[in-house]
């Protein structure tokens, strides 16, 4: 069993970019360092929007990550930077990424919005486009610890 976690970020204006920029490459280098973590995936939409993807061993190593390091120093920034932000989580039987489609559908589903200060239209409701299907990055997992098998 692994457990996903999907987030969709939407930054509402291109100033914030760069601080939104550093704080990303800082929480991607302590995800693929960190205990449990599997591999995911970073996708660049259109209109200044950002989907995460990852996969985890369980649901207390994605928890670690998020209230940890550069993580948790960025998420508070979110809220003045985003006018949408969702998440969802779940546990499934294989240890592979869901496709952005799976994901897309799951967040509309089952997920929920995140708080922000400015939301936008669309942020309640998630009735958001849907995500393009091809660009996105691999977050590779780069310590023994987060394989599988270590269970």
């Amino acid at each position: 069993m692994t457990f996903v976690s999907i987030t969709r970020l939407r930054i509402r204006a291109f100033r914030f970019m760069p601080a939104f920029a550093l704080h990303t490459w800082r929480a991607q280098r302590q995800v693929e360092r960190a205990a449990g973590i599997v591999g995911g995936s970073l996708l660049a939409d259109r209109k200044l929007t950002f989907w995460t993807m990852t996969l985890w061993r369980d649901r207390s190593d994605m928890r670690a990550y998020m209230t940890s390091g550069d993580h948790l120093t960025a998420m508070p920034r979110l809220l003045d930077w985003c006018d949408q932000v969702s998440i969802a989580h779940w546990d499934q039987e294989t240890p592979s990424l869901p496709g952005w489609a799976d994901a897309d559908g799951r967040m509309r589903i089952e997920g929920r919005p995140s708080k922000v200060r400015h939301p936008a239209p669309g942020h309640a409701d998630m009735s958001f486009a849907p995500p393009r299907l091809s660009g996105a990055v691999p977050i590779r997992a780069k310590t023994p610890a987060s394989r599988l098998d270590d269970n």
